[in-house]
């Protein structure tokens, strides 16, 4: 049986979930030292966590088995994930699971913001009764600034127009028809900073996003803005905002996240008034939890059961249904990939993939990735899949883009694929055929030719003359070699009189055989390509 090691506690349910599939041991190890995870990582096809457990450079070296690592949660910063897609190791979270509970937290903070209510709760509980100390204001009415607008923000923007406000929303990957359906104005940064009554900010931290509400920021926005963070800490500056709160700039705030966290025990932030601090609560409900825990595991069984990514940080995540239209093409660029790795010109530096036709339609991502792994499978020692042939490819100097075509082709569907260095270029295009489905060679160098990618082929630059595939036949038949199927291509008119022929072989020639036919003058090259 295959193991799943359960490194940090998640939902029961989850854990059910695994349990529920016969063909893997589940390992609980919760509280476990790294010691102990080095142990226990050795065998394991999978590793489960939450925040605690470190999954470092380490673990993933001791883990030869390893494919899949998931993260019941949004953040992978215990993840070594530079590590993890070097071995191939797939790297998952569950960005949906708490979702709902974020934004709702994020409600409670604007809430608060508001209302004085733990201000008010403290007081009660001194014996106090400030009503008149505690005025609050309304939401309705008011614009709120939404900066990012995903899936929590846009749960946020929901919620928001139920309370009557006027929601806002900046995110450079918003589309028009989007904003649309949620009701919500489509605006620039600037003038989200200058419209709001309230800021809250859904954005992964990137280095674009790092203190994007900073300073500068404050200042084009209204004295007595309310601010709320509950994505990630460091995407608004905690000292300009201390400082805006102290001035008066800011009227209110709430944090569930902080740039360092824990938050220090002496932080000012916790002696800073009108300041809601929360312990990075985002998906701490019951539901949340059990939410992540069952789709971290039914995310993990699908990776290992068929193939099926989805939620990955460094692989290409594929819809379960299009998994299944993309699965012949995946095979058809992955032999294209090894086909032109073995005949184009050596020291490639560049491989250029286009397609075209109906197959744009369909996200190529993992056909790209597909193409890679099929030229890095027969010249990488150790390991290579459709996780780390990306970064493997950077390692050995070669860049690697894709475009998708619209213009007109001989076929309804094409994969194009050129690998070029040093004004040196070699091209091979494939395509499906029939209902089968079956992928086919159908032009090398610009010249159609159809080959079926299986096995090995005999690949030939010869001269276009009467009596030269008698020669082949001899040579190849003297040393038992059996020609299976034969394709021809020859040039234009008025072009060099040598042709190319492929020819699929039953069983790989032998380099006696190969020199013999290179020797012929007729034939310019001879070389096999090799399909496992």
């Amino acid at each position: 049986m295959m193991k799943i090691l359960v490194a940090d506690p998640i939902s029961q349910v989850g854990v059910e979930r695994l349990r529920a599939s016969e063909e893997f041991e589940i390992v609980e190890a919760y509280g476990s030292s790294p010691e102990k995870i080095l142990e226990l990582a050795v065998d394991a096809v999978a590793i489960v966590v939450r925040s605690e457990t470190a999954v470092n450079a380490e673990v993933i070296e001791v883990a030869k088995n390893l494919r899949v690592i998931g993260r019941a949660g949004v953040g992978v910063d215990n993840i070594d994930v530079e590590a993890a897609t070097e071995a191939g190791v797939i790297v998952m979270n569950t960005p949906s699971g708490n979702t709902i509970a974020t934004a709702e937290l994020t409600f409670t903070h604007m809430l608060c913001g508001a209302r004085p209510i733990s201000q008010a709760a403290v007081s009660m509980r001194d014996g106090r009764w400030d009503r008149k100390q505690l005025l609050g204001s309304e939401l309705r009415g008011k614009t709120l600034a939404i900066l990012g607008l995903g899936r929590i923000g846009a749960e946020v923007a929901k919620r928001a127009k139920a309370f009557d406000m006027e929601v806002i929303a900046y995110d450079p990957y918003l589309t028009e028809a989007r904003a649309r359906e949620l009701d919500i104005e489509k605006i620039d940064l600037e003038d989200a900073y200058a419209r709001a009554d309230y800021v809250t900010v859904h954005m992964p931290l990137t280095d674009q996003t790092k203190g994007i509400v900073n300073a500068d920021a404050l200042a084009k926005m209204k004295d007595g803005v309310r601010l709320f963070n509950c994505a990630r800490g460091g995407i608004i500056n905690e000292e300009d905002l201390r400082e805006a709160l102290e001035s008066g700039k800011v009227a209110a705030a709430g944090l569930d996240v902080y740039e360092k966290e824990p938050l220090p025990e002496d932080h000012p932030l916790r002696k800073t008034k009108n300041l809601n601090l929360t312990p990075h609560l985002g998906a701490s409900t019951k539901e949340a939890q059990e939410n992540v825990g069952l789709e971290i595991a039914e995310a993990i069984l699908d990776v290992l059961e068929s193939g099926r990514i989805r939620n990955a940080i460094n692989a290409s995540s594929v819809d379960p249904k299009d998994l299944d239209a993309l699965r012949p093409y995946l095979e058809l660029a992955i032999r294209l990939g090894a086909f032109i790795q073995q005949l184009g010109p050596s020291g490639v530096d560049a491989l250029q993939i286009t397609y075209r036709g109906k197959i744009i339609d369909l996200d190529t991502m993992p056909l790209t990735r597909a193409v890679q792994l099929g030229f890095l499978k027969g010249i990488t020692g150790g390991e290579v899949n459709d996780v780390n042939a990306s970064s493997k490819m950077k390692g050995l100097g070669i860049e690697v883009t894709s475009t998708q075509s619209t213009s007109e082709a001989d076929y309804s569907e094409l994969i194009e694929v050129e690998a070029s260095t040093e004004g040196k270029q070699s091209k091979v295009a494939g395509t499906l055929i029939g209902t089968a489905r079956t992928p086919r060679i159908v032009q090398v160098d610009g010249e159609s030719i159809e080959a079926n990618p299986e096995g090995a082929l005999l690949v030939l630059r010869n001269v276009d003359k009467p009596g030269l595939v008698g020669k082949l036949g001899m040579i190849l038949g003297k040393a038992q070699v059996n020609i299976a199927n034969m394709s021809l291509s020859r040039r234009a008119e008025g072009e060099p009189d040598w042709a190319l022929t492929i020819c699929e072989l039953d069983e790989e020639p032998s380099a006696d055989v190969l020199a013999e036919l290179q020797a012929e003058p007729d034939i310019y090259r001879a070389k096999v390509v090799r399909f496992a």
